[in-house]
């Protein structure tokens, strides 16, 4: 059985072109019932997104603002009573202002990092990332770099705490161990120093183990006075009684002075000397200039109370003074019985008797 086709029915061949704007059509629509499905999603998570970024920024300014008011309210604070007595018990104003601008640029960047760490998390979550071998790496990466840099760690935690609690600052006499000095610079890292000659030392805040700092409270001025056995005691302390509270009675001697100037007694006692022992309580960083008035004073007062130190000159002997020596003769050897000298120069004894005679 065959089939014909009527007559002038032309059967016509399919039209590339046609199939291509159909297959375009079917995925353009495909395409668009896609983004109709999706849309909702994608604009919730990057107004999602959006919203994480502009928090974080917001929090982020209010934050350093905050801090950076703080930091100026302080050193406002400190300019204020710069110059009265108050100011003169306090730390030093410069000593202040570098103290919390450290302190405020430490939060600042801690606050940044926190702030910013916390939103890159939370936009990549929303991204729908898997966070899990990101914090791996991360962790990872971070002990390699404890590691690799631990000195640097160590130094700059050891300066944070270091500022934080006001160890020491500007202005400073502090005994580090490894150098000892004036403080000059308070870094994170580094402290500056500068000695007694001069020079200047870069401390790294890691390798400090102690510190001894010589201008916080207060401070003791020893001086001790060295006086001939022969001289009264009563006489001796009298004097310097009254001659230190003349000097806690002067400028500016009446500040550096915390307290009055006592005497402790006798610190020894020898064949030749007696040693008074002088203390008192100063300002820091003054009891060397202390000390030294006391000498100079006391000296001066022993001077004119005709009380004389040991050591100081002796009396001279006049050149012309006959020497008492010069008339007597020098010992002679012959002169005992019992010298070598005096046995061989003695005469033979004469011989005994001969008995085999």
């Amino acid at each position: 059985m065959s089939w014909s086709l009527p007559t002038g029915v032309v059967l016509a061949a399919p039209h590339p072109a046609s199939d291509s704007i159909g297959e375009a059509t079917e995925r353009a629509n495909d395409a668009a019932s896609w983004v109709g499905e999706n849309w909702s999603t994608w604009l919730s998570g990057g107004l999602r997104i959006i919203l994480i970024i502009v928090i974080a920024l917001v929090l982020r300014q209010l934050l350093r603002k905050a801090l950076t008011r703080l930091i100026a309210r302080m050193n406002r604070s400190v300019q204020a009573v710069e110059g009265t007595a108050l100011g003169g018990l306090l730390v030093n104003a410069e000593r202040r202002r570098q103290r919390s601008e450290a302190i405020g640029s430490v939060l600042r960047s801690v606050t940044s990092f926190l702030i910013l760490g916390t939103a890159a998390l939370m936009v990549l979550g929303a991204l729908n990332i898997n966070l899990a071998p990101l914090l791996a790496s991360a962790g990872v990466a971070g002990v390699a770099l404890g590691f690799g840099a631990r000195n640097l760690v160590t130094d700059f935690l050891s300066g944070v705490f270091m500022i934080l609690e006001d160890q020491y600052g500007v202005g400073d006499t502090i005994d580090a161990g490894v150098a000892s000095g004036e403080v000059i610079e308070v870094g994170l890292r580094v402290t500056k120093l500068r000695g007694e000659g001069g020079e200047i030392w870069y401390v790294r805040n890691g390798e400090v183990k102690r510190i001894g700092n010589l201008s916080q409270g207060w401070a003791t001025a020893g001086v001790d006075v060295t006086v001939r056995p022969t001289e009264d005691l009563d006489h001796v302390r009298s004097v310097i009684v009254a001659t230190t509270e003349q000097l806690a009675k002067e400028d500016p001697w009446n500040e550096r002075l915390w307290g009055p100037v006592e005497v402790l007694g006798l610190d020894s006692v020898q064949l030749d000397s007696m040693t008074v022992r002088l203390s008192a309580k100063t300002m820091p960083g003054q009891s060397l200039r202390v000390e030294r008035e006391l000498r100079w004073r006391i000296k001066r007062a022993f001077d004119e109370s005709g009380i004389q130190l040991v050591g100081g000159a002796l009396p001279l002997v006049a050149d012309d003074a006959p020497d008492p020596s010069a008339a007597v003769a020098p010992p002679s050897a012959l002169a005992s019985p019992t010298s070598p000298q005096s046995s061989e120069a003695s005469p033979l004894p004469p011989p005994g008797p001969n008995v085999n005679k």
